[in-house]
């Protein structure tokens, strides 16, 4: 074993105020919403120069745990959080090629399945309105012949279905991998058809009806079909890519 140990580097002060920032938030003493002192005071406060404050609160933000505001009523309040920096993440792997297609769609069958059933317990009337809406806008859309704004909308429909769990981090989850689905899906076009459509049609009923087991199989049955299909579309995409 190799006894040898790296020196210990003295954290930079910016560290410092974040970290006991971070400690406040994690007790529940600050809270959503709440505004922190300003620049000028907090340096007092830590004994530190505003630069290390402003760098500090400029981290915080980047994590989503701190909202800087512009403005006479601005200022740095405590954040909501920002799920889309897991959407982020995942955009990363999926564009440097760590993780597959068949890989994501793996998981949203995974995480879909689990979703499809708690939504089947604990949707509300106003959740399945607002999915059969959203399934009503996907087929005007399509009669438009909008094809890429159709994308969007029925990215929205995995999101809506998520939140109908009234679970955050299952919703947080969803939105994640959906924005990764998202880019894959404008890359690849959207389609021309109504498989999709008439896929959620099917989930639906199953999601009124309170029936899991054959809401799960629509489910199944539809992202497994949009593999194959998303597979034929982006064929002709690699294969330029390869001559390239």
């Amino acid at each position: 074993m190799n006894q040898d140990f790296a020196p210990i580097k003295r954290k930079r002060l910016s560290d410092e105020v974040s970290a006991q920032i971070q400690v406040r938030i994690a007790s529940g003493e600050l809270r959503s919403g709440d505004k922190l002192p300003p620049e000028r005071e907090l340096a007092e406060s830590f004994g530190v120069s505003r630069g290390a404050v402003r760098e500090a609160l400029r981290n915080l933000e980047r994590t989503g745990l701190i909202a800087l505001q512009a403005g006479a009523h601005g200022g740095a309040f405590i954040g909501q959080g920002d799920p889309g920096l897991i959407g982020d993440s995942f955009r990363n792997l999926y564009q440097l090629g760590s993780v597959s297609l068949d890989e994501l769609t793996e998981a949203r069958l995974w995480l879909a399945s689990t979703v499809v059933r708690i939504a089947c317990a604990r949707a509300t009337d106003a959740d399945l309105a607002a999915l059969t809406a959203n399934v009503d806008e996907a087929e005007r859309l399509l009669r438009a012949k909008r094809y890429d704004d159709k994308i969007d909308i029925h990215i929205e429909f995995h999101n809506l279905l998520a939140r109908a769990t009234g679970n955050a981090v299952m919703a947080m989850l969803m939105g994640a991998l959906m924005e990764v689905m998202r880019d894959f899906a404008h890359a690849a076009g959207g389609e021309r058809n109504d498989l999709t459509i008439k896929a959620r049609r099917r989930l639906l009923a199953a999601l009124h009806k309170r029936d899991a087991d054959a809401a799960v199989t629509a489910m199944t049955e539809h992202l497994e079909s949009l593999r194959g299909r998303y597979r034929d579309r982006m064929a002709p995409h690699r294969a330029k890519k390869g001559m390239n």
